[in-house]
């Protein structure tokens, strides 16, 4: 037979630690881990001043440009690339003039047969009853698309500058509710009516481009001003309910990049002397001019999103 033990002897069992561990009622590791007690880290007042003594000197060294050396070395490179810059240009400038026709000289040329070429021939080769839509938008389309370029560059340029830290903007929203309109029913009731009217105008602007004046940049800046009148009436949060920055973002890529493949396909066909398969339509038609119409859309797309991305960046910092 098995001896009896003690309840004090039975406790020091490694069967019953382990026991009791597993049902949680003890942990194996207490009072036998060496600890120290934390102390206080609050830095005194010398040491206080000391930093703030640093930091007055840091401060001191990168501000005082009178004192720096790298500062007045960059701003006298400076201002040496300055004048040599303009030199340059005034030289370059100075010799292409020199190459002009003087006036008055019978052998001038009398007419621009870039000119001619897009009034006689602009309706046949491009399908646009709008001779100026035709050239910007057929044969300078290139131009265009870098015109169309320059304004999402400059949003994003803008955007890096201006933008509100969205972690900031948290701790921060009570401050956040100075941008917001003040409740104007007399404006509200105004609005509701006129901004489905000022969107369908821009709507028509842009798809009437080819036949009348008007296209994507016009018909854009229209969409773009009905944006700022409704965010100025109900406030951007009612107004990010449809049109956010994730919104801009899309509509920007996808019209910049339809541009961009309808155009490169376009231009591929016509260097090589190939026909394109795009058909012209009949002139005078809503659906006519080949690739203008959706081009003119792809325009006005993007105006319209750069003119409320600029008006909401530099109103508060972000969409």
């Amino acid at each position: 037979m098995s001896r009896p033990i003690s309840e004090e002897e039975y406790k020091k069992k490694l069967l019953n630690r382990v026991h009791l561990w597993i049902r949680g009622e003890a942990d194996p590791y207490t009072d036998n881990i060496e600890t120290k007690e934390l102390h206080d880290n609050t830095p005194n007042e010398e040491v206080l001043e000391r930093h703030q003594e640093d930091r007055e000197q840091v401060i001191k060294d990168v501000f005082d440009t009178e004192n720096n050396k790298f500062y007045k070395l960059f701003f006298r490179f400076y201002k040496v690339a300055s004048v040599m810059c303009c030199v340059v240009l005034v030289t370059l400038l100075v010799i292409t003039a020199s190459y002009l026709p003087p006036k008055g000289d019978p052998t001038n040329p009398v007419n621009n047969e870039v000119a001619a070429k897009y009034i006689e021939d602009g309706m046949q080769d491009t399908g646009a009853v709008n001779i100026v839509t035709g050239m910007i938008l057929d044969y300078r389309a290139f131009d265009t698309f870098g015109e169309s370029n320059v304004l999402f560059v400059a949003t994003c340029t803008v955007l890096i500058l201006m933008r509100d830290d969205k972690k900031k903007a948290q701790k921060n929203t009570v401050e956040k509710k100075q941008y917001e309109p003040k409740a104007d029913s007399i404006l509200q009731q105004i609005t509701a009516v006129l901004f489905p009217i000022i969107v369908i105008f821009g709507i028509y602007v842009i798809l009437n481009g080819h036949l009348s004046p008007g296209g994507g940049f016009s018909g854009g800046a229209i969409i773009g001003a009905g944006l700022i009148l409704y965010t100025n009436t109900y406030g951007f949060k009612k107004t990010q309910e449809f049109f956010t920055e994730k919104t801009y973002k899309w509509v920007s890529f996808c019209a910049l990049s339809f541009y961009c493949l309808a155009k490169s396909y376009s231009f591929y066909t016509g260097a090589h002397h190939l026909e394109s398969g795009i058909p012209l339509g009949t002139a005078g038609d809503i659906i006519s001019s080949g690739l203008i119409l959706p081009l003119n859309i792809c325009v006005g797309m993007v105006v319209a999103c750069t003119m409320y991305a600029f008006y909401t960046l530099f109103k508060k910092g972000g969409f």
